[in-house]
């Protein structure tokens, strides 16, 4: 898929493998579901999507975990490293994150990249809701839940992900309808 896809695996693997390896395996589902959606756009956008899609959770990598918000953390260790700014924004912004931004009191720090709002950011949160903590396929609602029980009720990923969930449905449900219109299974 080219030399962005390779050099976002390989930064993927470096700061996620070895001290996070369920999230390696999470990423790395991801990017197969990114895959899957990634003919529905040019070449240039699907190598994007496919790209975000593996650096999507760097920022729970404790070599650049810095606010302790990995959307935000993975954006700044990715503006540093002078690559796609389009890429950096939809790692900022994956899965509705200025949602959980506004909880943590980060939104500022989060508006410094443009959320874009298009069928190649709704494909990337398709890819991450819809894929399990070990990298399996799973349905949106089966994440949902295994996101709030494995946060708890008190945590503030779980008032998120029930304040950001129609977002989310509405993000997945567009994808799909796209991926059937092209006549793509993902399943």
């Amino acid at each position: 898929m080219g030399d962005l896809v390779a050099w976002a695996r390989k930064q993927a693997l470096t700061l996620l493998e070895p001290e996070l390896p369920r999230r390696w395996s999470h990423v790395q589902g991801v990017a197969d579901r990114a895959c899957v959606a990634a003919p529905t756009f040019t070449d240039l956008d699907g190598q994007l999507l496919t790209a975000s899609a593996v650096l999507h959770d760097i920022g729970y990598s404790p070599e650049i975990a810095k606010t302790g918000f990995h959307p935000l953390d993975g954006a700044r260790a990715l503006r540093d490293s002078a690559v796609d700014k389009r890429l950096v924004a939809l790692v900022a912004h994956h899965s509705c994150a200025y949602r959980e931004a506004e909880l943590r009191g980060l939104s500022a720090e989060l508006a410094e990249w443009i959320d874009e709002e298009t069928p190649l950011r709704d494909a990337l949160w398709w890819a991450d809701m819809t894929t399990s903590p070990d990298g399996k396929p799973v349905a949106f609602d089966e994440r949902l839940k295994e996101i709030q029980e494995r946060y708890g009720p008190q945590d503030v990923v779980t008032f998120f992900i029930r304040q950001a969930e129609p977002e989310l449905r509405g993000a997945v449900e567009r994808t799909e309808t796209r991926l059937r219109a092209a006549g793509i299974s993902y399943e």
